[in-house]
């Protein structure tokens, strides 16, 4: 999905699109570097870390959807596509879906000076090697800071929260984005 050089991930974090489905993606369309399952009563969700993109599939009782952030791929399916935009600056996203399902995005492309951005990167991996997934790429090292992909997770009763991050040691710039999907409250009966 992403060339790759050495040196350089030629992958700039203005490359990646959000893309939102109300539908599951096969996993043939991607390079998967690693995945993690989980299982709640009310649903289940698979995280998917795809280089220096991720995509994570929400499956509950009333159907599927689907999280993607990648770089534009015109192999994509364009059936079942709710929302997509590119990363620019802070955005927040917030849709009801037909299956009752409400999903919140808020993201965030933050460049950082050189002198700030080892720092930050290095309390990043320091966080991400105790918990989620964490995939690195230390042949693209650059001055001994590696691009990474690092999702993180925490699953509620009736809300799954992914906060994922992506960093481009290339243009000194991480994509931060944190979502919820969050089902309605189950009905009491009385």
């Amino acid at each position: 999905m992403q060339k790759v050089e050495r040196g350089q991930t030629q992958l700039r974090v203005d490359d990646l699109h959000f893309y939102l489905y109300e539908r599951t993606l096969h996993p043939e369309l991607f390079q998967i570097n690693k995945i993690a399952r989980l299982q709640q009563r009310r649903y289940s969700a698979e995280i998917w870390a795809l280089g220096l993109a991720h995509l994570v599939t929400f499956q509950f009782e009333s159907g599927f959807v689907t999280e993607l952030v990648c770089p534009h791929n015109e192999i994509l399916p364009k059936g079942g596509l709710s929302t997509s935009f590119r990363f620019r600056g802070e955005r927040d996203h917030t849709q009801t879906l037909d299956n009752g399902l409400t999903y919140i995005l808020s993201s965030q492309v933050e460049r950082l000076t050189p002198q700030v951005f080892p720092s930050t990167h290095r309390d990043l991996v320091r966080h991400a090697q105790r918990k989620g997934l964490f995939v690195t790429f230390p042949d693209l090292e650059i001055d001994g800071v590696a691009p990474f992909t690092y999702v993180d997770y925490e699953a509620r009763d009736h809300e799954f929260h992914v906060y994922a991050y992506h960093s481009f040691p290339d243009d000194l710039t991480i994509l931060k984005t944190q979502s919820i999907f969050e089902l309605q409250p189950e009905r009491r009966s009385r």
